[in-house]
């Protein structure tokens, strides 16, 4: 193959990832059917945003501490269960949509309006990136008078920041009314279709735009617009003094939690144990990690592939090992947990590696007694 003619190859390669119109599967025999099996009263809250490519608005979605699951689909529309092809021939007036369920103890709808505001460019009428059309425009369906109210305050605080200059915002608010499913095939595409989606994402432009508007003071400032919340558990808890902490903590509480260091593998109380409940800060009971993340890393330490509550987690970069790693420590005490990887399973492909001696594990049946009755419904 002379230069020109692979030269001509790749371009409609590239060309044929860029679009979230893009059917392929796996290449071969794919799966083009789908219910709407979800569409049923749930005990916890389901929220409808539109923002271009769903694959992209799902991703986003699914990294929230709080929500549950997300789904592709369609909503805005007149057209009952439109197929893929028919919402993308732009005949139907539905928008690629994503249903997410959430627990509002965790995440509020308001938050989840914000993180739907950070996905896009709210001033693009005529598609979104590098897709074209009006099934590609960005809309906030709300349920409710509250969820209305929260939604025009969303738009109202991005506005404010004057981020977009003078362009006319046109972030659609509108009335929920069905959501249909898209094919199996368009769900978890990001992790199903990892490189074909990274090839996507990239060629779209999405990322590059979000990178140059949302610099860490548009961030803060855009933050600054959500209420504090309220921490339930422990939130006046004060670190003990030096002397305190090695009288209320063993030699290897303090040495891993206050020193950095790490136990032996295969040493920790937490390695091979499984029972069902949550693990907590040894000093602060600050809530971390639950059973239902635990896996069998098979490293000899306790291992999780996503943490309990994010906001309880903070990351250091450690360079003192002969190589950079994330460490992580406990947000108000202040303790060592371990360090996270990122050779961990799906769905995040991350490892956090925690050392047992700086966990206190509660198990389900004792949450409610020991005030973190919010957990209970996990393990319902």
């Amino acid at each position: 193959m002379n230069n020109k003619l692979l030269t001509c190859f790749l371009l409609l390669t590239i060309l044929l990832l860029s679009s979230c119109t893009y059917m392929g599967g796996e290449g071969v025999n794919i799966d083009t059917t789908y219910d709407n099996s979800n569409q049923i009263e749930s005990e916890y809250s389901v929220a409808y945003f539109s923002g271009g490519c769903f694959w992209c608005i799902e991703s986003a979605f699914e990294e929230v501490s709080g929500v549950l699951d997300v789904y592709s689909g369609f909503s805005g529309g007149s057209k009952v269960e439109p197929s893929y092809e028919e919402v993308s021939s732009g005949s139907t007036n539905h928008f690629e949509s994503v249903q997410v369920l959430y627990d509002d103890s965790i995440v509020s709808y308001e938050e989840l309006v914000h993180i739907l505001l950070l996905q896009i460019d709210p001033t693009d009428a005529t598609g979104s990136f590098v897709d074209r059309g009006d099934q590609y425009l960005s809309a906030i369906f709300y349920s409710n008078p509250k969820e209305l109210e929260l939604a025009q305050k969303g738009v109202e605080d991005l506005k404010s920041l004057n981020l977009f200059g003078e362009d006319e915002f046109v972030v659609q608010i509108l009335e929920f009314e069905s959501f249909y499913l898209a094919e199996d095939y368009h769900q978890n595409y990001h992790t199903e279709n990892s490189i074909r989606y990274s090839i996507y994402r990239y060629n779209s432009g999405r990322d590059q735009f979000l990178e140059e508007i949302w610099t860490e003071e548009a961030l803060d400032s855009f933050a600054a617009f959500l209420p504090e919340k309220e921490v339930s558990i422990n939130s006046t808890f004060v670190k003990p003094s030096d002397e305190e902490l090695k009288e209320i903590l063993t030699d290897m509480q303090y040495k891993v939690t206050q020193e950095d260091g790490t136990e032996k593998s295969y040493s920790g109380e937490y390695e091979g144990f499984y029972e069902a409940g949550i693990y907590v800060d040894i000093l602060s009971g600050e809530p971390l990690f639950s059973s239902i993340e635990k896996y069998d890393s098979e490293t000899g330490w306790p291992s999780f592939y996503a943490p309990l509550v994010e906001e309880n987690i903070v990351l250091l970069e450690d360079n003192g090992f002969f190589s950079k790693r994330t460490e992580l420590r406990s947000k108000l005490a202040d303790s060592h947990l371990g360090h996270v990887f990122n050779d961990g399973p799906e769905p995040t492909g991350l490892r956090y590696c925690i050392n047992s001696v700086a966990l206190k594990f509660v198990a389900a049946s004792d949450l409610e007694a020991e005030g973190y009755g919010e957990f209970v419904y996990l393990f319902e």
